[in-house]
């Protein structure tokens, strides 16, 4: 997105516990927009922390869920990492 890198969730779980996280992050983000459209500041914090706790348990956030050693480069511009397409950089 935007040229940025996302880490994927942790292919790890089960389909039913991936799925209950995934509810649980959309349930999160619903309630971030009812806060933000009610003006509500305390119920957004307490909302985002919610959105940031489901993405921490689905693998997308917080500790690495790999062990090969590759590091992590969620959140990073392509552009400035091994991932970039070499025919697009200028020399």
């Amino acid at each position: 997105m935007r040229g940025r890198l996302w880490r994927a969730s942790n292919p790890q779980l089960k389909e039913t516990e991936r799925q209950m996280l995934v509810d649980q992050l959309m349930e999160a983000r619903r309630e971030v927009g009812q806060a933000r459209r009610t003006g509500d500041e305390a119920a957004e914090r307490a909302a985002r922390a919610k959105v940031h706790a489901a993405k921490v348990a689905l693998g997308e956030r917080g500790p690495v869920w790999w062990d090969d050693g590759a590091p992590d480069y969620n959140r990073h511009l392509v552009k400035n990492t091994p991932y970039r397409d070499p025919a697009l950089i200028a020399d």
